[in-house]
C-alpha cells in the first residue's frame, strides 16, 4: 500500500464540473504525495475522467437546484462519508455543495475547507430573489470556511463585504487556468470549414456555451438575423450541448435565420478557434469563462457582454468589444466593424493573447500551490 501525506477531499455538486476544470488542480496534491478523493453527482456524467487519475471518487445525490428534495439525501450521503473518512483539507465547489460540505466539515471535525466562488450567485444586476437566498446563504457559511477563493473583482469586493481579509483568508486568482500553448497555433484535426463547404475568405463567428437560458442564445440570434443582411459571407458555429439546444434549433428554422451551423458537442476546441475569425459570449452572467480566455488564447478578437467575469477578461476596443445586454443594434455593429476589418481582428487578437498569458494555467497552479501550502505540510 502506498504511503500517502494525508487526503484531500475535492467535493462540488457533479462530476462534469470536476472534469472540466479541477483534474490539474488534483495531480497537483497527488504529486505533493496526497490521497485524492471526489465526491458529486454522477448524473450528467465525466465521473470515469476523474478515476482514470487514480482519484478516489464518492456518488453524491446532489441537485444543482437549491430546492430539490434530493438535496436531503445528499446532506445524509456526506455526513456518512465523512463519519468514516476525516479528511485533512477539503476544497469545495458550487453552491449547494459549497454550502452543506462547509456545514458538514465543519459539523464533524473535518480538517481545513477552502471554497471556490466561480461566481457568486448574487451580482450586480441579479435578480432579487437571488441576493434573498443566496447572499445570507454565503454570508452564513463565511463562519465555516477557512479560505475562499475567488476569480473576479465583483466576487472580491463582495467578499470583503462579507468580512474575508486578504491573504488571509481570502485569495484572488486567475480562473481555472488555461493551457495557453495548446491555444496559440499549429494545426490540428479535422478542418471544419472545408467540410461545411466555408472558403478561407468566408468570415467565422463563433460561440462555445451550453445551451441555457444564461448563455442568452437568443440575443446572440436575434443580433444574427440582423447582421446577416449586412454581412453577405459571415457564418455562425454554435458549439455546445444543453437543454435548450433544440429549442434554438427550431427557432432558426422557424424563423428563417440563415448561415447558422449547430456543431456537434466538440472536444477538439483548439482546432475550431483556429478556424474562427471572431469569437462571441453574450452570457448574461459569468463567473470567469474559460470559454474567453481560450478564444484570446488562439488570438481570437472577442465580443463579450459587459457583465462579471468578462469584463475582467476584455479590454473594450484593445482586446474586444463589451456591448450591454439586450443592446441587439450595439452587437450587429460590433460583429460588423470586425467582420469589415481584418487588421483589427489581427490587432485585437494579438492584444488579448497577450492579456491571458496571466491566465495560463502554469500561473493558476503556481497561485493554487501557495493556496495549498498554507493549509497542508508540503
Amino acid at each position: 500500500m502506498p504511503s500517502f501525506q494525508g487526503k484531500v477531499l475535492f467535493l462540488s455538486t457533479v462530476y462534469t464540473h470536476l472534469a472540466s476544470f479541477h483534474i490539474p488542480f488534483m495531480q497537483l496534491l497527488q504529486n505533493k504525495g496526497y490521497e485524492v478523493h471526489a465526491a458529486a453527482s454522477p448524473d450528467e456524467g465525466r465521473k470515469e475522467e476523474v478515476e482514470a487519475i487514480g482519484v478516489r471518487c464518492w456518488e453524491i445525490s446532489f441537485s444543482r437546484s437549491p430546492y430539490s428534495h434530493k438535496n436531503w439525501r445528499s446532506f445524509r450521503e456526506l455526513g456518512r462519508l465523512f463519519e468514516t473518512h476525516r479528511f485533512d483539507l477539503i476544497h469545495v465547489h458550487t453552491p449547494v455543495a459549497g454550502f452543506l460540505g462547509r456545514y458538514l466539515a465543519r459539523a464533524t471535525g473535518q480538517g481545513p475547507v477552502l471554497y471556490t466562488a466561480h461566481g457568486f450567485h448574487f451580482y450586480r444586476g441579479a435578480p432579487l430573489r437571488n441576493w434573498l437566498l443566496y447572499y445570507p446563504a454565503e454570508r452564513m457559511a463565511a463562519r465555516w470556511t477557512d479560505g475562499l477563493i475567488v476569480m473576479n473583482r465583483e466576487d472580491y469586493e463582495n467578499a470583503l463585504k462579507m468580512g474575508f481579509r486578504p491573504g488571509d483568508n481570502l485569495f484572488y486568482v486567475h480562473g481555472v487556468g488555461v493551457d495557453v500553448e495548446k491555444f496559440a497555433g499549429g494545426t490540428g484535426g479535422i478542418n471544419i470549414r472545408e467540410k461545411l463547404g466555408l472558403s478561407k475568405k468566408d468570415v467565422v463567428v463563433t460561440c462555445v456555451a451550453e445551451f441555457s437560458a444564461v448563455k442568452n442564445h437568443a440575443f446572440l440570434l436575434e443580433a444574427w438575423s440582423r447582421f446577416i443582411a449586412r454581412a453577405k459571407n459571415a457564418f455562425l458555429w454554435l458549439a455546445g450541448d444543453g437543454s435548450l439546444r433544440p429549442y434554438y434549433e427550431r427557432l432558426v428554422l422557424e424563423k428563417g435565420i440563415e448561415r447558422v451551423y449547430f456543431l456537434n458537442y466538440c472536444r477538439d476546441i483548439p482546432q475550431l478557434l483556429r478556424e474562427t475569425d471572431i469569437f462571441v459570449l453574450v452570457s448574461k452572467r459569468e463567473g470567469l469563462p474559460r470559454s474567453l480566455m481560450e478564444a484570446m488564447a488562439a488570438g481570437k478578437p472577442v465580443v463579450a457582454s459587459n457583465v462579471r467575469g468578462n469584463r475582467d477578461l476584455v479590454e473594450h476596443g484593445k482586446t474586444g468589444f463589451l456591448v450591454e445586454l439586450g443592446d441587439v443594434n450595439g452587437l450587429v455593429d460590433y460583429l460588423e466593424m470586425l467582420a469589415r476589418d481584418e487588421n483589427l481582428r489581427q490587432s485585437l487578437g494579438n492584444a488579448g493573447r497577450v492579456k491571458i498569458e496571466d491566465y495560463s494555467l502554469d500561473k493558476v497552479l503556481d497561485e493554487m500551490e501557495a493556496i495549498y501550502s498554507r493549509y497542508l505540510a508540503f
